[in-house]
């Protein structure tokens, strides 16, 4: 059984890497080649979620499962809010033959999906975005906006100033890679003022800006939450997006308060949603055809992703002589 860290996944895999295997995921999916059931999700404590997500890749073929625990309440103590760990099989024998830190996989797939998002659909000369959140999974949010788009500026906020100084102190090398300046915004309006692009990945419970502010052209990726009474985005956003993209339907329409709230009180419609991203990447359906339309991507994750990294990472550890055997 071969053990990664989250070093040895890193010396292996990048988030140009992970891109690509988002993409790789996506395609899978819509093209149905892989059996996902929707997550289970247990309430261990107040504030406390441990879910079950397991997968088959039959293109590999490939069977695991992430095990993802959910604790807004770790930020108190500096620990992520979302912890978790891989595990792929053998397809021969069954025996589990990897065991992988699912935290950065996490990290570094959903982070990947914003960045495959923002690839396709924001506008080719966006320079300015704006981050909400700046916990464990933000990081690789932030790198993937970066990898994917030229950002003069990225603006960040959070609820707890110390934590956005924190964040940006901490980013600084990567801000520095890239040659964007980071700048923390005191409010979520001087946030999202001008941003080209806008990220959220928080646990917050209600809408995190004003929809009403955001301007033409905006992309959105909503990444945080997948709890139907949760949501980041506000009504007005989801109702006056021109474009909206998902990761997931059945996943979507079991978990995403950004819809499901306002479905329950028919202000929306599951018909206004343009289509799944691995839809767009077939052509199926047309993502952005006008640089003034606001396109929304909402991700609460699938097995599929976390499978499908996990194995491409395995394969390249194992090729580099990278991990510890037990």
């Amino acid at each position: 059984m071969l053990l990664l860290n989250a070093d040895d996944i890193r010396k292996v895999f990048t988030m140009e890497d992970a891109v690509r295997s988002d993409e790789e995921a996506f395609v899978m999916q819509a093209k149905q080649t892989t059996e996902v059931p929707v997550r289970i999700n247990f309430e261990v404590k107040k504030n406390g979620i441990t879910s079950f997500m397991p997968a088959l890749i039959k293109d590999f073929p490939a069977a695991g499962i992430k095990i993802v625990s959910t604790y807004p309440d770790n930020a108190q103590k500096r620990m992520p809010a979302v912890t978790a760990t891989t595990l792929l099989t053998d397809p021969e024998t069954g025996v589990v033959n990897a065991i992988l830190d699912g935290t950065e996989l996490t990290r570094m797939r959903t982070g990947a999906v914003s960045g495959l998002a923002t690839k396709l659909l924001a506008n080719k000369d966006a320079e300015t975005a704006a981050l909400f959140g700046t916990g464990g999974q933000a990081m690789s949010q932030l790198e993937a906006l970066l990898t994917v788009r030229k950002l003069s500026e990225v603006r960040i906020y959070d609820s707890n100033p110390e934590w956005t100084a924190s964040f940006i102190d901490r980013a600084s090398a990567l801000a520095e890679k890239f040659n964007t300046k980071l700048v923390g915004a005191v409010s979520s309006d001087e946030a999202i003022d001008s941003a080209d692009i806008i990220t959220t990945v928080t646990t917050s419970s209600d809408p995190v800006f004003d929809g009403r502010k955001i301007k033409k052209g905006t992309h959105i990726n909503a990444v945080g939450v997948f709890m139907p009474h949760k949501r980041e985005l506000d009504e007005y956003t989801v109702t006056h997006a021109d474009k909206i993209f998902i990761d997931n339907t059945e996943a979507i329409m079991s978990e995403a308060g950004e819809f499901l709230i306002p479905i329950s009180e028919g202000k929306f419609s599951k018909e206004s949603i343009t289509g799944e991203l691995g839809d767009l990447i077939l052509g199926r359906v047309e993502g952005r055809t006008d640089s003034r339309q606001i396109t929304i991507m909402k991700t609460v994750g699938f097995a599929t992703l976390d499978i499908v990294i996990a194995y491409n990472v395995y394969k390249k550890a194992v090729a580099a002589g990278i991990g510890r055997y037990i």
